[in-house]
């Protein structure tokens, strides 16, 4: 973790976003990640792919992760569903939780509007994967940073 990534959060911030994840994970199956780095030079979804990749996002068991990428010197940001996930939702799913992040970014309210958007992805996750009894967190909860 580089030391722009360690200042652009505070860790009262990574609580809130933390605590964010474990509260949209507990009434569905479905997985939240987020990944924060300085920046980002090639198309923001390939890059987005890429650490969903590296992050093993693909080897839950329903298919069904969520990552939140954000490279906040570049200005881009974008939420990359799984499969299991894009199957059974419309192509402009998460442009709504996407559209809000930003607006948040706009009055610099990072923590605040990553925050709200995972819940908003957990509530909409749950319509699609809701709980299972059996359920484990397949994926941490913890910010990853590039």
């Amino acid at each position: 973790m580089g030391l722009l990534d360690k200042k652009f959060l505070s860790p009262a911030e990574e609580s809130q976003i933390t605590e964010a994840i474990k509260s949209a994970e507990k009434d569905t199956s479905g997985e939240i990640r987020l990944h924060i780095e300085p920046y980002c030079k090639i198309d923001v979804l390939d890059r987005a792919a890429d650490v969903f990749g590296f992050l093993e996002m693909h080897k839950t068991k329903l298919r069904n992760g969520v990552l939140f990428y954000l490279a906040y010197e570049d200005r881009k940001f974008a939420i990359l569903g799984d499969g299991g996930i894009n199957a059974k939702v419309p192509v402009t799913f998460w442009d709504e939780i996407r559209n809000h992040v930003t607006h948040s970014f706009k009055s610099g309210k990072y923590a605040e509007g990553l925050s709200e958007g995972i819940r908003m992805a957990g509530e909409q996750l749950k319509s699609h994967f809701p709980y299972q009894s059996d359920d484990k967190n397949e994926l941490s909860d913890e910010i990853s940073y590039g």
